[in-house]
């Protein structure tokens, strides 16, 4: 058996993470990004163009999905980097 040394972070002022409320793209974006590559391909009035055209329609009709809640981590890192530097101050 080897001895390892534990590694050791460098110290930091501040906890926290970036951008914990990463929000999603609506879905609808990619329908209707296919709407536009038909379109420019068939022409605005072109036939194959109807069942995603349909597609775009049902999705924007659709309810939209509830909010989601804000992550709350930074503020409970905020909370517990008190304790964390007075601990590392002590030794």
């Amino acid at each position: 058996m080897t001895n390892r040394n534990p590694i050791r972070l460098p110290p930091l002022r501040v906890l926290r993470v970036r951008n914990p409320n990463f929000r999603e793209s609506n879905p609808c974006v990619t329908v209707m990004s296919s709407v536009l590559a038909c379109w420019a391909s068939a022409g605005h009035h072109g036939r194959g163009c109807t069942t995603v055209e349909q597609a775009l329609r049902a999705c924007m009709d659709a309810p939209p999905p509830p909010p989601k809640k804000n992550s709350t981590i930074n503020y409970h890192l905020n909370r517990f980097s008190k304790r964390l530097i007075a601990q590392a101050r002590k030794k």
